[in-house]
């Protein structure tokens, strides 16, 4: 079997989200099973972007994608569950620090259990990536660095922390509704206090993305067999996942997580139970939604 590409947010952004999760975080309530049961199909729109696919490529990678899907669907949905149902205990209880550095924990394994999960395929696919489909990747990279810079690092200070409650502002109000300009207030602050270098964060993904094309063109250029391939990604897999601890970088990551979790927290703080019903009835919805993806047949 093959399977879809090792680019960006595959095996780099599975630090804090299962692919599922990703879904949720543009999908309704009503919405999520609606968005899994198409997930193949917009995963495979989002490799084709990255690498151009020719014939023979979309044929296995559409498989081992449907694969995926059964397997995710089989044994892991029921996991999300109990991640979601121990959420809602959390809420109604005294949510603590320590509550949130565990989930994101826990959240962190499962993420790389997917990651390891599709290596043979991921290695398959490594073996077939031809030289201009990796200028390919390395365009898609610079455009979504560009993106970056424009989202992330235009302006001046006040602008890019702007910028950044913005975004954290979309996960709050799709958690909890909207909250009341007074709350906004109590959270902006919370989330300026967090350390604010994007220079880092832009350091960090061109450095992860040459290492891809590096172990790409590697594969690529020295026709690695499949066993070699699959320890190439396995290790590059592992290093995308414990470069928050590099001693260079270690400092500045561990800060931006505990004052990110300081802001969640604050935001949990602020809730009024109008706010907590409603993120406990999201959760509901999310659980029912996956307890019935993990039960009914793939579409």
């Amino acid at each position: 079997m093959k399977n879809f590409t090792t680019a960006d947010r595959l095996t780099l952004r599975l630090r804090t989200l299962l692919l599922i999760a990703m879904m949720v975080a543009v999908a309704g309530c009503s919405s999520i099973r609606f968005t899994y049961n198409h997930g193949d199909t917009l995963l495979y729109w989002w490799v084709n972007n990255y690498l151009d696919l020719d014939s023979d490529q979309s044929g296995f990678v559409k498989k081992d994608i449907d694969n995926l899907f059964q397997w995710h669907r089989k044994t892991q949905l029921k996991d999300y569950t109990q991640l979601l149902a121990n959420g809602q205990r959390q809420l109604a209880g005294n949510l603590t620090q320590a509550d949130l550095t565990a989930n994101y924990r826990d959240i962190k394994a499962r993420t790389e259990l997917l990651a390891y999960k599709a290596l043979p395929e991921l290695a398959e696919l490594a073996r077939t990536v031809r030289p201009e489909q990796i200028v390919q990747m390395e365009k898609k990279f610079a455009k979504n660095n560009d993106d970056f810079r424009k989202k992330f690092m235009h302006g001046d200070l006040e602008e890019q922390q702007k910028a950044r409650f913005k975004k954290s502002m979309e996960q709050f109000d799709l958690w909890f509704g909207r909250f009341s300009s007074e709350q906004e207030a109590v959270l902006r602050k919370a989330s300026d206090a967090r350390v604010l270098d994007n220079n880092i964060w832009l350091e960090e993904r061109v450095r992860r993305q040459k290492r891809i094309v590096t172990v790409l063109r590697k594969v690529q250029q020295e026709k690695l067999n499949k066993d070699a391939t699959i320890a190439a990604l396995h290790n590059l897999i592992k290093e995308l996942f414990d470069r928050m601890e590099v001693p260079e970088r270690k400092a500045f990551f561990d800060t931006y997580t505990d004052q990110t979790i300081q802001m969640i927290l604050a935001a949990v703080k602020v809730a009024t139970p109008a706010q907590k019903a409603h993120a406990q009835k999201r959760m509901q919805g999310w659980i029912e939604d996956f307890n019935t993806l993990a039960t009914e047949p793939q579409r």
